[in-house]
């Protein structure tokens, strides 16, 4: 049988939030939804667990910000100061520039830690989660996010 991450392995996992494969309905954008996610879940408490918030506005985020030409503090400043998700889009859409090149940031997001670098990452994050034998299954940094939070088994 497969391995499983060791509980508490990589800190405190949000099962809430999307997984980075789910696409934002008004850009079809990839991790948008979930980016949009934290910035709510940092509204509603105060700060996400340790174990986000070391790659809060880091990390993916900042790659989708940077690919945008934006600075994630905007993104987490509209989400915040919106009264709905309707707003948040609109203010979003206003924010980002007219061409996202979605394509281009959709492919790049799946490819995420496919480098030999990144298969490094890879290994040494399953290795530390208890699940050396998943090296090879997990392909990808989104792979490795849905795996912790439990969509891939």
């Amino acid at each position: 049988m497969p391995s499983k991450p060791i509980p508490g392995s990589t800190g405190d996992v949000l099962t809430c939030l999307p997984s980075p494969y789910i696409p934002h309905a008004a850009t079809g954008l990839l991790y948008l939804p979930r980016f949009i996610a934290k910035c709510k879940y940092v509204k509603a408490h105060g700060a996400l667990p340790a174990s986000y918030a070391k790659n809060y506005k880091r990390g993916l985020d900042r790659f989708l910000s940077l690919h945008l030409g934006v600075d994630p503090s905007a993104v987490e400043q509209i989400v915040r100061t919106s009264d709905d998700d309707a707003e948040i889009d609109r203010r979003l859409l206003e924010l980002f520039p007219k061409d996202m090149r979605v394509a281009k940031w959709n492919r790049e997001l799946v490819q995420k830690g496919m480098t030999e670098a990144g298969q490094d990452f890879l290994r040494d994050a399953l290795a530390a989660m208890g699940c050396a034998d998943r090296v090879g299954e997990i392909k990808s940094v989104p792979d490795l996010i849905d795996f912790d939070e439990g969509r891939i088994e």
